[in-house]
């Protein structure tokens, strides 16, 4: 059965509208506002996560303790530069 001119410019507007909805969506959704938004949305839920939470304080902690011991070296290491700096001092 041969569709009707009139059917056929219905189905081609029709088209257009969706298209044109299509393309206002991405728009939207691409705009640097709304790709922030979502980013700052999926970032809460995710720190929300249990998990997620439990992995983050284990990095914390392992950052606390890396910093703890770096410190320390330093301290020993300007303390045995000192004492070298003493000796070397005492021989002059």
């Amino acid at each position: 059965m041969a569709r009707d001119i009139n059917d056929i410019q219905r189905d081609i507007e029709r088209t257009r509208r969706q298209l044109a909805s299509t393309l206002d969506e991405l728009a939207i959704r691409t705009k640097p506002q709304a790709l922030a938004a979502d980013a700052k949305v999926e970032a809460q839920a995710k720190l929300q996560d249990p998990q997620v939470q439990k992995i983050l304080a284990g990095v914390g902690v392992a950052v606390v303790g890396l910093v703890t011991l770096v410190v320390m070296r330093n301290r020993k290491r300007t303390k045995d530069l000192k004492e070298i700096q003493r000796l070397l001092a005492g021989r002059a």
